[in-house]
């Protein structure tokens, strides 16, 4: 009943890894389903919770590392209001994490879920890094797109990253300490990382 949380500086190759992690393993991957089961409960379109969830984070650093409480999971699921914004957003996520590592056999990619199952006993955390200049390769490579395109998407990103973590008061993102594998994905590729996790999930 593991859940695997892949964490990554963009562009080095989270989501593909994933992919294949959760293929192997007949695992559930969890990335813009998450978005999905998010506006399923607050009865609202995939594309407001994509926007509030570009925005949110102000209020997650002080539940973040906690397990949700009962009573949240009633309050936030028996909400019929058909509404959304940054704090039912940050309970929305905190309760559909949680309930995904409760359920166990998942990949889940991103959206702080290393500090919302921090605890949960069958969580292995992962993180993916690597140069920029490789990350925006990678990009070019793997989905099409200019030299340009590729720079601008990771730069981007990054910076979205960077404000999302600095709002729920998460310096220590990138920190190996808090993983169990740190894969830097400039000295190895793509099968020796899903190797790697793999063994992991087997230990």
């Amino acid at each position: 009943m593991a859940v695997i949380t892949i964490s990554r500086q963009f562009g080095a190759g989270g989501k593909t890894l994933g992919k294949m992690i959760a293929d192997e393993l007949g695992y559930v991957f969890a990335d813009d389903d998450i978005t999905q089961k998010i506006a399923e409960v607050a009865r609202v379109s995939p594309h407001w919770v994509d926007s509030v969830e570009r925005e949110a984070g102000t209020k997650l650093s002080k539940v973040i590392s906690k397990m949700v409480s009962k009573g949240l999971v009633d309050k936030v699921l028996k909400d019929e209001r058909g509404y959304i914004d940054e704090q039912l957003y940050l309970d929305y996520l905190i309760v559909i994490i949680a309930q995904i590592g409760e359920e166990g056999n998942a990949v889940i990619l991103g959206r702080g879920s290393q500090y919302i199952l921090n605890d949960h006993p069958e969580a292995r955390h992962v993180l993916l890094v690597n140069e920029f200049e490789d990350r925006v390769k990678f990009m070019e490579e793997n989905y099409d797109l200019s030299s340009n395109k590729a720079t601008q998407i990771v730069k981007n990103e990054d910076k979205r990253r960077l404000n999302l973590y600095r709002k729920i008061g998460k310096k220590d993102y990138d920190n190996p300490a808090l993983y169990h594998l740190v894969l830097n994905m400039g000295r190895m590729d793509m099968k020796m990382a899903f190797k790697m996790v793999l063994d992991l999930v087997d230990q």
